[in-house]
């Protein structure tokens, strides 16, 4: 039996597939072929005498059922994985497509609706009461604060402020790299050799301005003994150390 329906009521073959698939309430999963293709060749029917371009693409889908109908009655198809392929899955895939397209286009058209009922409306409010500032009335902000009470809030912040540095980091001063190079003091030591033959460790060291001049001083005549070219001496175990160049 045909079913009475019109062209202007779809807009492409996709969407007469879905109504029928609604109207039959099949799952667009597992799509009755059989039957789809035969209501859907039934509205093929109904569209003689309209448009060639119109028709072209009903008339393509209805080739695509048919072969469908053809390959669902032939022995089914393996792939490499060993499940068994569906000629009915790439018109499902395309519907699903189509259908969530479709949803969207309703969703702009809501959208589009509900656009077209928001009005604007130009500031109205008059010049003297966008002007206006309330007064501020300076006896209720004071109340009964007085200088001496706003002495004791200032000196509890004070306080707090006082409180909450580190005593000891607050103390340090700019920390700068110090660039000392053990070759310059080697140098440096080298002459001091030969200015002074026989010198004090103790001495050499106390003259150097800082701690890192210190340690890479130290460094640098161990670095001359190792290479023989500076030997120390000391006579007892507490007595200084004395330095001579070789």
């Amino acid at each position: 039996m045909g079913i009475p329906v019109k062209l202007q009521a779809f807009e492409g073959p996709l969407d007469l597939l879905l109504h029928l698939i609604d109207k039959n309430k099949v799952n667009i999963y597992d799509i009755p072929i059989v039957d789809i293709t035969r209501q859907y060749l039934e509205y093929i029917e109904e569209l003689k005498g309209q448009d060639l371009n119109i028709m072209s693409e009903f008339l393509l889908m209805a080739a695509t059922l048919l072969d469908i109908k053809s390959r669902m009655l032939l022995p089914k198809e393996v792939k490499e994985d060993g499940n068994e392929e569906d000629p009915r899955q790439e018109l499902v895939d395309k519907l699903l497509q189509y259908k969530l397209f479709k949803f969207m286009s309703y969703e702009l058209r809501d959208k589009q609706v509900n656009a077209s009922r928001a009005l604007y409306k130009e500031p109205t409010v008059p010049r003297e009461v966008l002007d206006y500032k309330e007064p501020v009335n300076i006896e209720a902000m004071i109340g009964d604060m007085t200088l001496s009470k706003l002495h004791v809030i200032f000196k509890s912040i004070v306080r707090r402020r006082a409180d909450k540095v580190d005593p000891i980091r607050s103390k340090f001063g700019r920390i700068e790299k110090e660039e000392v190079s053990l070759t310059d003091k080697i140098v440096f030591i080298e002459n001091y050799a030969k200015e002074n033959k026989r010198f004090s460790f103790r001495n050499l060291l106390e003259s150097q301005h800082s701690k890192m001049h210190i340690i890479v001083t130290f460094l640098g005549i161990l670095e001359m003994i190792k290479i023989g070219k500076i030997k120390m001496q000391q006579d007892d175990i507490f007595a200084d150390i004395l330095i001579s160049a070789v």
